[in-house]
């Protein structure tokens, strides 16, 4: 793959949206998806199974039994299972950290509205199937949704890897099951036989996967679409170039349409970099973006928007207060992307293609949901008069009536 290079010109939003401009779009497939999930939301049973055995191979039972899943566990090699246990603790201790106790705020009427924050009853986790297993997202997901309370925890495994039903065992995934792409998103949003229906879906996984999530959306809640990752490096001069390149290549292992960049005002640590990269980028697109000055760089980077953003080298760690708009960052020479996709205990689910605008990494939020529990008593008095006068200008007449009979009660 070339190693192009990028210089700003003024105008950081250009420069970030070339430098995003570099992965091909990707091909849409909403047309195919449709059909699928159409046929398993109408069909059902005979449906998913028809899909179950075309595109996951699966002619037997769907669901991995208990007995198939302590068995994986069992043959697990040792240094596997202690690696995945270091990342089981350290990303539920982050996720336990997120979670928001009730807030009581006691208005100047005397009303108390309490904001309570309680965990859907049941979530789906995806983990991708494909050449290689990917037991890290059921630790990122399985345990994420556990820290939030979730009562029941699913996970789709396409293939049903010994690895991944080992680490389901270790996380207390309560289900597990065999099939995958957009026929289990279907089974997984509208209930399908035993397949009963989630609250909430979550993980990484194909494009016909992530269009399945997007259009089930309306019906079940997802924590987003998730494309081709992304990393960018912005270094200053005395970054190690060795460090960077490593950065680089390990992000490029994603594949097509992962965009890795460096961004820097150093002309000797860009051409350093760049020859350490050589031709082994693969089919990610790969870049050097040159820009004026750090802080440059730092608009490029939030317009950009990247998933995994790292600032090395003093005068680019010192900028760590000025991110908008990065799915995680990475801060010194010793933090990579690398222990982030682990151990790190941050959760490696994160925002893509420009979504971290607007969108979190995955955390124990996307299984909760926030309800106000509201007490009037005797504010009611204070509060019909101002509410009534809104109601009739909106033309809500019983609206207003509704509070007038309260207004000289006693609660």
């Amino acid at each position: 793959m070339t190693l192009h290079r990028l210089t700003d010109e003024g105008d950081p939003t250009a420069t970030a949206a070339a430098l995003r401009a570099l992965a091909p779009a990707g091909t849409s497939v909403s047309g195919t998806v449709s059909e699928i999930v159409a046929a398993v939301r109408t069909r059902g049973a005979p449906a998913l199974r028809e899909y179950a055995a075309r595109f996951d191979g699966v002619e037997g039972p769907l669901r991995v039994e208990p007995e198939e899943v302590a068995a994986a566990l069992a043959s697990l090699e040792g240094e596997v299972r202690a690696g995945l246990e270091v990342a089981i603790r350290n990303v539920r201790q982050v996720a336990e950290a997120g979670l928001a106790p009730d807030a009581v705020v006691a208005l100047p009427e005397g009303q108390r509205v309490t904001l309570r924050e309680v965990p859907v009853r049941r979530a789906a986790i995806y983990v991708p199937g494909g050449r290689n297993p990917y037991p890290s997202t059921v630790v990122m997901g399985v345990v994420t949704a556990r820290a939030a309370g979730v009562d029941e925890v699913v996970v789709c495994a396409p293939g049903g890897h010994p690895v991944i039903l080992a680490a389901c065992a270790l996380c207390g995934a309560d289900e597990v099951w065999r099939i995958g792409g957009a026929h289990a998103v279907a089974a997984l949003a509208y209930g399908i036989d035993d397949v009963a229906r989630v609250d909430v879906i979550a993980g990484p996984g194909s494009l016909y996967v992530q269009e399945a999530k997007r259009q089930v959306s309306g019906d079940v809640g997802i924590d987003g679409f998730a494309g081709p990752s992304d990393v960018l490096v912005l270094a200053a001069g005395d970054a190690d170039p060795e460090l960077v390149a490593a950065d680089l290549l390990a992000q490029a292992e994603h594949g097509a349409g992962t965009v890795v960049a460096l961004i820097t005002d150093d002309d000797a640590l860009a051409a350093d970099v760049a020859g350490r990269l050589g031709d082994d980028v693969g089919d990610a697109a790969a870049a050097i973006v040159r820009v004026a000055d750090l802080q440059t760089g730092i608009r490029v980077a939030d317009a950009f928007a990247p998933e995994h953003l790292q600032l090395v080298g003093a005068g680019a760690e010192a900028l760590v207060g000025a991110i908008r708009s990065a799915g995680a960052v990475f801060v010194g020479a010793a933090s990579g992307t690398a222990f982030g996709d682990y151990v790190a205990g941050s959760n490696h689910t994160l925002p893509t293609g420009g979504a971290a605008r607007f969108a979190s990494g995955l955390s124990p939020r996307h299984f909760r949901r926030r309800m106000s529990i509201v007490e009037i008593g005797p504010a009611a008095a204070a509060l019909a008069p101002p509410g009534i006068a809104v109601a009739h200008a909106e033309g809500f007449n019983r609206h207003a009536a509704s509070m007038r009979v309260r207004e000289n009660r006693d609660r």
